[in-house]
Parts: structure tokens; sequence; C-alpha cells
């Protein structure tokens, strides 16, 4: 991951960087306690790493990385750690494999196959996502093939990361922004579900992404775009999707993200890829909104931004072995600041909002570098610490050192349950599980049986008062043959929201018609109900489409950001037909849903809706910028005529009459200045010796006002402006 500190630092206390004092060094949540399952010289540097329904913890182990990319000639390793004598330590380790081909592992997602000894490991290293099959059960690999190919950012941990298992029997992942693309097997560029070749192009895909496919790689959806280095994903049993994002380092802008399907997230401008750094109309004055263009029109909310930091691996713990405040929430670890913490959300409008908790500190070791957290099948915690005096392989200063840590309460001894997965009871009892290993084999077994299975996963659905697992079962019986109508409808009418949304989801998966489904939920109480509403009408061409939008743009209160982008997400290609269709029904011009709305569409008719706004509203200079802000993502060919309009209108005396000029004049691009010549005039005559002044002379090349040019810069040579001046004038020469 990042770096943030340097290697030199806390390196002349030996003692204290024994394995044997870890965990006195590490300050651990009341009720919980850390022992050290396991540490160097057993394993080096850790990345990632996963428990399987055994309760052996996997590992990636990294030497091979960046300048010390051929520290170890056979290759760097996939480990097997066991604890054998039930003592909470590891006393076995086995080497799955060794190889050139994983150098710079930083994924491992393990799926063992139920009543067999078949177990498949998908290993994310380099340029390649490899599945390495054991098939004897002898933990060595017996077969290795590639899923997926060409991806940039080998020897870069803005790259390939860990797969993960969901709740719907589908893989999701990611890669940061030096990802760049993804290719099958064959080397052919992937083209996803939307009809689009998966890589940056910017329409829309660009920077880092989210993905889910199927166990084979078919089904490929790019679920999220435009993030910096988003380290790993994870996906909860509702089939909500998490993830964090480090910001260029050093300015204090980490954030966690609850990733809305099929939404830009902000790291570039959408259009340009212009970096956060860029100039802009409207920009936040902090430095973390400003990073991550939370401003625009078209990118979804951050969800919490914890300041500075190295994120790295996250989970959810849905066990009930931990305190309360852990149950159901995301735990992620953060290398910069040496925590492992948890992000408790609770739901706020569409989205969610979010505080912090610390499962893990490394309050006194801060070469405590956590790297992964995963659970295990007991309810435990393994927390995984690169341990190292920098974050990452910049400048990584040990790679001799490795640690995992296991938290539980007092006086829990370590275990995994065993299942029977030939029966339909035994198999749902795994279900219920928290390990997502174990999950993975409950899924596998209960979808084999098919309807043999039906009753008793009606009876969790029907009787449960966890709606987690009541969300595992639905998922399963609408992937029953020939019920997935049923059990939608069910799912629809159920008192839970989530459930409701759960029914959603997976009918937009089967692709069973969701208009009719949309048309019964279009006024659900629920804001997150009706976001995922919106969701699951984007690109649908249907003629009730618009209709329904329009009945869902009623429910915006016009201040709730995460409904108004999932509206934004669900008109996406069908702005025309939307937007008219809801101005149809003659909405309040001056409501906040109504100017909110239309700063965030892209229709024909959106740049006269924005002039009109800001005509409107001149006399409130501060509101503006938004607006023309907005004008930024319309086409060029439908905002002329309004922008010409507000750039040569006389405005009075409002105190935001030089900005609607300037800010109009600017954006103006191929008309015939000739015809408007007066009355730029007149806005140069209002706007001597400011800032704007010198850019629209610079712009038009009006040589009539070089001389004003000269003198602004011989009268305050030393000021911007007077720099500015000079620049524009050598410029023209």
């Amino acid at each position: 991951p990042r770096l943030v500190a340097s290697p030199t630092s806390n390196t002349t206390d030996k003692q204290s960087r024994d394995p044997a004092n870890a965990i006195s060094q590490l300050e651990v949540h009341p009720g919980l306690n850390a022992t050290l399952f396991a540490s160097e010289p057993m394993i080096g540097s850790v990345s990632n790493i996963e428990v399987d329904h055994r309760g052996r913890v996997w590992v990636c182990e990294i030497m091979n990385y960046r300048g010390e990319k051929n520290r170890r000639p056979k290759g760097d390793r996939i480990l097997i750690l066991e604890d054998t004598d039930g003592d909470g330590k590891a006393d076995r380790t086995k080497v799955f494999y060794q190889g050139r081909d994983i150098d710079s592992p930083h994924g491992i997602c393990v799926l063992s196959e139920p009543n067999s000894k078949t177990t498949r490991v998908i290993v994310s290293a380099g340029d390649k996502v490899q599945i390495f099959t054991d098939g004897d059960g002898d933990d060595k690999p017996d077969k290795k093939e590639l899923l997926f190919t060409g991806i940039s950012g080998s020897q870069h941990d803005h790259g390939i990361h860990a797969f993960v298992f969901g709740p719907d029997g589908k893989l999701y992942f990611n890669f940061g922004n030096n990802g760049k693309q993804i290719k099958n097997a064959e080397g052919k560029l992937i083209v996803d579900a939307a009809g689009l070749e998966v890589r940056e192009h910017r329409k829309p895909y660009q920077q880092g992404m989210v993905f889910r496919c199927n166990l084979d790689g078919s089904g490929f959806e790019t679920l999220g775009w435009n993030f910096r280095n988003n380290w790993m994903v994870t996906v909860d049993s509702f089939g909500t999707i998490w993830q964090s994002d480090n910001d260029d380092d050093g300015n204090r802008g980490v954030r966690i993200n609850y990733v809305m399907e099929f939404g830009n997230y902000g790291y570039r401008d959408e259009f340009t890829g212009a970096g956060w750094r860029t100039p802009r109309t409207g920009m936040a004055s902090d430095i973390p909104t400003r990073h991550w263009y939370q401003n625009d029109p078209g990118v979804v909310p951050n969800l919490l931004q914890t300041g500075a930091g190295s994120p790295t691996g996250i989970t959810v713990y849905e066990g009930d072995l931990l305190p309360k405040v852990f149950h159901g929430q995301m735990i992620h670890c953060d290398a910069g600041p040496n925590v492992c913490r948890a992000y408790p959300v609770k739901k706020s409008g569409a989205g969610y909002e979010a505080k912090t908790v610390n499962v893990l500190y490394g309050s006194n070791d801060k070469w405590f570098r956590p790297s992964d957290v995963t659970v295990a099948p007991d309810g435990s915690l393994f927390i995984a610490d690169w341990y190292d005096p920098g974050v990452g392989g910049h400048r990584a200063g040990d790679l001799d050192s490795g640690r995992i840590f296991r938290v539980a309460p007092p006086g829990h001894k370590y275990h995994s349950p065993t299942y029977d997965y030939a029966s339909p009871q035994g198999a749902i009892q795994s279900l219920l599980n928290p390990n997502y290993a174990v999950r993975y084999m409950a899924w596998t077994a209960l979808h084999q049986m098919g309807p043999k299975a039906e009753p008793a996963l009606r009876a969790v659905f029907d009787r449960s008062k966890n709606p987690r697992h009541r969300a595992r079962s639905l998922w399963l019986l609408a992937n029953l043959p020939g019920r997935s109508t049923q059990y939608i409808d069910l799912a629809i009418t159920d008192s839970d929201a989530d459930i409701r949304i759960v029914g959603l989801r997976a009918a937009r998966q089967l692709r069973i018609g969701l208009i009719p489904i949309i048309a019964k939920l279009v006024d659900d109480k629920s804001a997150q109900v009706r976001r995922e509403c919106a969701i699951g009408l984007r690109h649908d061409k249907s003629p009730r489409a618009a209709e329904l939008w329009s009945q869902l743009a009623k429910g915006y209160d016009g201040v709730d950001r995460w409904y108004l982008e999932a509206l934004g997400i669900a008109a996406d290609g069908q702005w025309d037909r939307f937007l008219d269709t809801w101005l149809a029904t003659s909405p309040s011009k001056t409501s906040a849903a109504t100017k909110n709305i239309i700063w965030r569409s892209r229709a024909k008719i959106t740049p006269n809706l924005l002039a009109d706004i800001i005509s409107r509203n001149k006399n409130e200079p501060k509101s503006l910028p938004r607006y023309f802000r907005a004008f930024d993502f319309q086409s060029e060919d439908t905002r002329n005529a309004a922008l010409m309009q507000l750039a040569f209108s006389d405005h009075g005396e409002s105190s935001a009459a030089a900005l609607i000029s300037t800010e109009s004049i600017k954006r103006l691009k191929g008309f015939d200045l000739k015809d408007q010549k007066a009355s730029l005039e007149k806005v140069l005559n209002r706007l001597n010796g400011s800032p704007q002044f010198v850019s629209l002379v610079d712009k038009f090349s009006v040589a009539s006002r070089y001389p004003q040019l000269l003198a602004m810069a011989q009268s305050d040579p030393d000021s911007q402006v007077g720099v500015d001046a000079i620049r524009v004038l050598l410029s023209k020469r």
C-alpha cells in the first residue's frame, strides 16, 4: 500500500519489535482479546489472507515487490497456516504454491467444493488472475488456468485486488487506477453486460473500477468507476457493496464508499479526466471534498472520509461472537494510522452515514501495518500485519517480518464447526455461518440440490429473526428453476425494506421483468427501496420507464444527494424522455428538488432550464457557481444558445452580473464574435481591471484591450492579475 512514514522511524528499539512483545504494543477494543496466531520467521510480509472452512489461514506472502522484485528467485508464495493442537497459534505451514507468475500477490479467494476434495484458489497477482485447482485434497495445485489477463499495474498496489464470493453466487472484485483494462483468458478485451469494453475510455469508464461476474468469469458487469486506489471490495448478505479508496497521498482524503451500482465516484473530472487540483467553477474550499469532485453533478457522495491513511483490506462482519457494535458492519484495515476499525453505518435517506470504532490499534507500535481482515468460521477475526516502518512497496523497510493476529472474546477457544453438506438441513446451518468460504460451500450445495433444498430455505426465510440470514436464503430461493417470480413477488411485499431491496436486486440479476415490480414499489416508504427502483430503470427502454422515473423524482426531498444520484444513474442515456415526462407534471420551478434535478440532468433542454434558474436567482450570487458548473456536463451543441442569452443579456446592477457574464462567455465555443462585439465590449467595460477581464481578452484576442492589459501589468506587476496580464500579452505576440 501507500507510503506515509519514513522507513527509518522507530528502528532503534529492537526488543519492542520482537514478536513476543507484539500483543503488549496493541490496543484492543473492550471486551475483546488479541492473540498472535503467526509471525516471523514463519511468515514474511503479508498482503492478503483468507480463512477457509477448516479454519486454516491462507496467506499471500510478498517478497518480490517493487524495488525488491528479484529478492526471492523462486517466486512469491501462497501459504497455508494451521493450528493443529487448538492453542490458537499456527504450528504447521504448507507452501500451496510458489512461482514467479504470482510475484506481488495482492488477493486470494479460497473456494472449496462441498462433498469433494476439490479446492479452487483465485490468486490476483501482476497482470492476471489465475485459478489454482487442488483436485485431490493434498494442498497442492494440480492445475492452474487463467481467468483474466492484460491488467496493467503489475508490481503496483493500484492494480488488481482480491475476489470475494457474494450472496448471489457471483464474484466481486476491483482494480485501482493502474489497472486500466481487463481481458479474458485468451487476451481479448472484456465486453461487459452494458456492451462496453472494460478499459479506461471515459465513456464512462475511467480510473479504478468495481466488477461482478459469474464464477467462470462470464456475465461480466462494471459496477462503479473513477476510484483511485480502491484496495479491496466487500459485499454483504443483502448484496450491498462497500470499499475504501486512498487519496493522492498526503491530502487527508481517505474515503469509505457505499458503491451504488453504476455510479461515477469522482477521482477525476467525468469528461476531461482532469485531476482534482485543476481549477473549476464551484470547486470546494476544503481539499478532501475538492479531491473527490463532490460538488459535481453526477458524482456519488462519499459515505465517510477518514483523513490521512493507507486503506487496505475490508470485510463485513455478519457473525455474533464479537460485541454488538460490530454486528453487520464493515471492518477495515488502514495501515497508515496503524489501525483496524469498524464503520458502523445507519441508514440516512437513500444512503448511509457512518462513524468509526477501533478494533485493534497500534498505539505503541507504529510498525503495525494491518493489511487485511477476515472472519473465521467461529466468528473470530483474523488480522494480517504487513509489519513495516513504512507503508508499502515504495520503500518497504522490512520484508522479512509479518504477523497475523486473532481477535475474539477472552477465553474463546479457536475452533471450526463442521457441517453435513449432503443434507439440506446441514447445508442450511452452514449458510448461516459468518465465514465467506463456508457460505460458498453452503450456497453451492444448496444450489445443486435445487428443489430438494426449498423447504429448508423457505423455513429460514419465513422464521429467522436475522434479516441477513433471510436474505441469504432468498438469493437461493430466487434462483430455483421456475420459482424466481414467486419468491421475488414474496420479497417485494416483505415488511423489511432490506428484503424488498434483495428482491429488486435478484430480479435485475435474473433478468425478470422489472417494470411491473418497480410499479409496485415506486411509492415505497423507504427511500432506499426507491433508490433501487431507480437503478433498476437504468437503460430500460420500455414506454413506462419514463413515467416511473417521473414518479420516483416526485419522491425526492430536495436534500438527499444519494437519491438524486440514483435518479441520475437511472436516466443515463434517456434524459430527454425522462425529464420531459417529469416536467409535464408541472413541478414547482422554485423548489430545491426541481432545481437540483435540473442541475443533475443532461437533457437537450437542460441548458435552457439552467439559464432560467440563473436568471431568476441573479441576486443570490453564492448559489450560481454550481449551476454554471452544470453547464460543463451538457453537450456543446445544446448549451451555446442558452449561454449566449446569459452572456449578452443586461443583468442590470445585480451583484452577480459580472459572474453571469464571465462564466457564460468563457464556456461559449464556435460562434461569430462579430455579432456580439458590442455586447462583449459592455461586459469588458464592467470587468476592467479584474481577473475575468484578463481571461476574456485572452479567450477572444481582443486586440483593442491589449493596452489595458499592459497598464494592469505596469501598475501592479507583482500581483497575480498583473502576472496573468503579462502572460496574455506575451502569448499574443
